[in-house]
């Protein structure tokens, strides 16, 4: 079982950054990949980017050159830095994490808005 805990969103204004976290506890960490999606309101859930416990990475389209994916494979977290955010990145942004079974965390809410 993993438990997946996320921090870091808020309101801010467009052009702004955030950087939101997400700490996953428990057991079956040894190969994984985690990462965050995203449901804005009325649309479906969408992946924003993904990484390996081997540090390979994936973007979605819209987020290539405004977001970085990390994570700290010692501390089992993952952080996703967004930059130059839009109001159409407002939405519930989800920590993710499989390793053979699939994880989400509760969401936090990202709001961008002047």
């Amino acid at each position: 079982q993993v438990q997946l805990v996320e921090s870091g969103g808020g309101l801010v204004q467009p052009g702004g950054s955030l950087t939101l976290s997400c700490a996953a506890s428990g057991s079956g960490f040894s190969i994984n990949t985690m990462g965050w999606y995203r449901q804005a309101p009325g649309k479906q859930r969408e992946l924003v980017a993904t990484i390996t416990s081997g540090g390979l990475t994936k973007y979605a389209d819209s987020v290539k050159g405004r977001f970085t994916i990390s994570r700290a494979n010692a501390e089992n977290t993952v952080f996703l830095q967004m930059n130059s955010l839009k109001p159409e990145d407002t939405a519930v942004y989800n920590c993710h994490f499989y390793n053979g079974a699939t994880y989400w965390g509760k969401g936090t809410l990202v709001t961008v808005s002047s």
